[in-house]
């Protein structure tokens, strides 16, 4: 096919039946670079053709008309024509050219990011999530984009739908990087802090070559929502975390919450091994003869790598053992100290969170101990600035099912109560059966993808490698199946 006008006679003949669309595809492969040669005379073609019908040929012309540089002017009736398409294509259509269609789709993004103007590109996004997935187990390269506009245009709920799906599949691993982390922070803005930690926390432990501004970005996140979902923070990660997390990031956050923070400096210095000891009282002095333990794997990193991690990660851990200390007025210092460095991560409003959980965790303790208090004490004990602030956490606390209690408003004392919950609603008892039910589904497949891992060849290949090092006897000889 030598002109534009074979190549559009061929897609009108073309895009009947799945043989015919599967030699259309080849077809359109061989020209497709004719078509970016000609891609500023495409536009009068796309009329010829119906999007619905004609699926694959319309993405490869409207592929190649979008590839030149786009004016403000014209970015508009872009948005109008890539949505467009978007909605009346043929899923099984665009599925033969995956690559083609996700780079119309981040096409469509930086456009209507262009405009200023991300809502646009919600809905069509996420029509073009489901249409280029074979099942909703399959992670796509749009799913990160899809929940990267939902946060420019703060549509957090909506970025919650494809959120709960179960992923098993990923290609990309980049992708899962940003789909978690993008997830995490749409959950973070509805204060789904639970599902947040999980999303943060999967990217944190990811298999990863080197560690990438992803992870480092996504660890300090998940620091701050650690400790305002579970009150504390642990570097201790799982054994499936990846052993360059387990080195750069696990190990790094152990040593500083051990060693602590005396000066910025110092701590980089300390690091290396070059402490001045003119500057470090006794507890903190090192030699070359006897280093910390802990600190042994540190002083082999480069320079630049401890230099990053100290540079990212020091504010976070300062503000974790402040948060630990159970005193605000030490959490107040650490932010005011590293305000600079929060504002500049953003994460300032995340960081006032922690102070406003740590409030409430003081008042949890107190529903442990009283059954009646006064809004005074409460306002003395939890050191906030008196009776009217107690009243609003109490009551926002109340209102979140975090304690259970009541205010009388005109003696000013709070009753403190037992959960009223007793397990036994027809409501209770559904949520309870589709858990079930759910993990139940979730057993069965990985059963089946343990089952399918241990019977690929590379799979097989390395473990084969791998028990060379180590004695015949410790390895079963055949993958074996139980059921119970």
């Amino acid at each position: 096919m030598d002109t534009v006008e074979a190549v559009v006679t061929q897609i009108q003949g073309l895009s009947g039946g799945s043989s015919d669309v599967s030699l259309l595809h080849s077809l359109l492969k061989q020209a497709d670079d004719l078509l970016h040669t000609e891609s500023t005379r495409l536009a009068p073609f796309l009329d010829q053709l119906d999007p619905s019908i004609h699926s694959l040929g319309y993405l490869y012309l409207l592929e190649a008309c979008t590839s030149t540089p786009i004016l403000k002017e014209q970015a508009n009736q872009l948005v109008v024509s890539i949505a467009s398409f978007i909605n009346s294509c043929a899923a099984e259509q665009i599925r033969l050219a995956p690559d083609k269609f996700v780079i119309l789709c981040k096409r469509l993004r930086d456009q209507v990011i262009l405009l200023e103007a991300p809502m646009r590109g919600v809905a069509p996004m996420l029509t073009a999530v489901r249409k280029l997935q074979s099942s909703s187990e399959l992670l796509t390269a749009l799913h990160p984009e899809f929940l990267l506009l939902c946060l420019l245009a703060k549509c957090y709920k909506i970025g919650l739908r494809i959120l709960e799906d179960d992923i098993f599949e990923v290609d990309q691993p980049r992708d899962f990087f940003l789909y978690c982390y993008y997830g995490g922070m749409i959950c973070i803005g509805q204060k789904r802090f639970r599902k947040a930690l999980e999303l943060l926390h999967n990217v944190v432990t990811a298999p990863m070559s080197t560690v990438n501004a992803i992870a480092v970005e996504a660890y300090k996140k998940y620091v701050l929502v650690s400790l305002i979902h579970n009150g504390q923070f642990s570097a201790t990660f799982p054994k499936y975390t990846s052993s360059v997390a387990q080195r750069n990031l696990k190990n790094f956050s152990q040593v500083m919450l051990k060693v602590g923070f005396p000066y910025k400096d110092d701590c980089y210095y300390h690091l290396l091994g070059h402490i001045p000891s003119d500057r470090l009282d006794e507890s903190y002095r090192i030699n070359k003869e006897n280093l910390f333990p802990d600190l042994a794997w540190v002083l082999q990193l480069p320079v630049f790598l401890t230099d990053l991690l100290l540079e990212n990660m020091h504010p976070y851990l300062d503000l974790a053992n402040s948060y630990s200390s159970g005193k605000i007025s030490e959490v107040e210092k650490s932010i005011q100290t590293n305000r600079e460095k929060f504002e500049a991560d953003k994460n300032l409003g995340l960081v006032k969170q922690v102070v406003s959980s740590m409030y409430k965790r003081n008042i949890q303790r107190l529903t442990q101990t009283y059954l009646t208090l006064s809004l005074q004490d409460i306002a003395s004990t939890v050191q906030l600035n008196g009776p009217k602030e107690a009243e609003m956490h109490v009551l926002q606390m109340i209102q979140d099912g975090e304690i259970f209690a009541t205010i009388n408003q005109k003696d000013g004392m709070v009753s403190f109560q037992e959960d009223p919950e007793q397990y036994k609603t027809c409501e209770m008892i559904e949520h309870v059966d589709s858990s079930i039910q759910r993990i139940m589904a979730l057993s069965k497949k990985v059963t089946a993808m343990d089952e399918l891992l241990s019977c690929d060849p590379l799979y097989l290949a390395k473990a084969g490698r791998e028990r060379q090092r180590f004695d015949f006897d410790d390895y079963d000889t055949v993958p074996q199946k139980f059921n119970i």
